[in-house]
């Protein structure tokens, strides 16, 4: 499909720059293709309200690193010029894939130094060398430290990756490192937050609980290349960056078990879809899933593991966007992205959310 099917026109004071206080104050769309209205205005904390006993929620409960690093290059003369790299995805302990900010001036072989300020006495400064380079400005890098040694060291220097659209309006600070983090966050790897994780409290778990919905966990490390927008003029010329996620089997067969019931899955933000639908065989089985993902869903895919949607309000001409017009419709998202930019809903990373049912499928 062409790529200028999914672009819209956003004003740039929709874009939240801060989460609403509490999180589940926060506004819900609900969308309901072909129904009468289409959509109706409601608020995060109307979820329990929205769904079933009986249906499952599933959350991502990857955990967000310090991934944003700033630091210069050294070893080649005099010059050292100032560096910023954004980790995105490990390889194994000492290695990771980054993008790099001024790219054109590092090459393969030369050491990047981050930081020379460690609480840890050992860790005076953090060391890497670029082992590749490719187009674009991604790099591999391999640091002089490994295991959690390195992740401390990361830890201790790393800035909040925020995305673009936040980072170029305000700086990072201190309100960032909980304020971009799940409630559900326990291993670490992400280098963006699920951000439909972002609304949920305690006290709407519990709410939820006492209705008799379910919540269930996978696990998919966000990488930077959710940022990116489709730079192809069709969608069959994009690729998508890979993804580590797992499901677990126990996992797999409560879903199963609970939609055999008439139970519906609620996937909560497009990893934990993205990781449902990889796991999940034409026969509609879930099953046990650990390994890289790159699923690219676009308008025509056929779902077989999500009934339901809760997600944010995305960039225009995303991977995100045209995963949501698959899941409810084109046109239908197209009407209610207006909606919402017209009825002031906050979009992005830190803004409302919406509750999508899944488009009636072609006869």
């Amino acid at each position: 499909m062409r790529t200028d099917l999914f672009d819209f026109d956003l004003p740039a004071d929709r874009i939240a720059l801060r989460p609403a206080v509490p999180r589940d104050a926060a506004r819900l769309l609900v969308v309901q293709p072909g129904q009468t209205p289409e959509w109706s205005d409601r608020a995060i904390i109307d979820l329990p309200d929205l769904l079933r006993a009986g249906d499952c929620l599933v959350v991502n409960d990857s955990k967000v690193i310090a991934a944003r690093l700033k630091g210069r290059r050294i070893g080649r003369g005099d010059n050292q010029p100032g560096i910023e790299a954004t980790l995105h995805k490990r390889i194994d302990g000492s290695t990771w894939r980054a993008f790099i900010l001024g790219a054109k001036k590092v090459q393969v072989g030369d050491t990047l130094r981050f930081g020379s300020e460690g609480r840890v006495c050992f860790l005076d400064q953090l060391d890497a060398q670029v082992s590749q380079k490719d187009e674009g400005g991604e790099v591999t890098l391999s640091f002089s430290f490994h295991g959690p040694v390195l992740d401390q060291a990361i830890a201790e220097r790393g800035a909040m990756p925020l995305p673009p659209y936040i980072a170029s309006k305000r700086p990072t600070d201190e309100q960032d490192k909980a304020d971009y983090q799940t409630v559900f966050a326990e291993p670490e790897g992400s280098v963006a937050a699920p951000t439909a994780g972002l609304h949920f409290t305690p006290a709407l778990l519990e709410r939820l609980k006492a209705k008799g919905i379910a919540v269930h966990k996978v696990t998919l490390h966000v990488g930077a290349g959710t940022f990116l927008p489709v730079k192809a003029d069709d969608t069959g010329d994009h690729k998508m960056h890979a993804e580590f996620g797992t499901l677990t089997a126990e996992t797999a067969a409560a879903l199963n078990a609970a939609r055999a019931k008439g139970g519906r899955i609620v996937a909560v933000g497009s990893t934990a879809l993205r990781t449902l639908e990889t796991a999940t065989g034409e026969d509609g089985q879930i099953r046990a899933f650990s390994g890289d993902t790159a699923i690219f869903i676009t308008p025509g895919y056929r779902f077989k593991a999500v009934d339901l949607m809760l997600t944010n309000f995305h960039l225009p001409r995303s991977t995100l966007f045209m995963l949501v017009s698959a899941f409810s419709g084109l046109e239908t998202m197209q009407r209610a992205y207006s909606h919402a930019i017209h009825s002031d809903y906050r979009f992005y990373s830190y803004g409302d959310a919406t509750l999508l049912f899944p488009a009636s499928p072609e006869v």
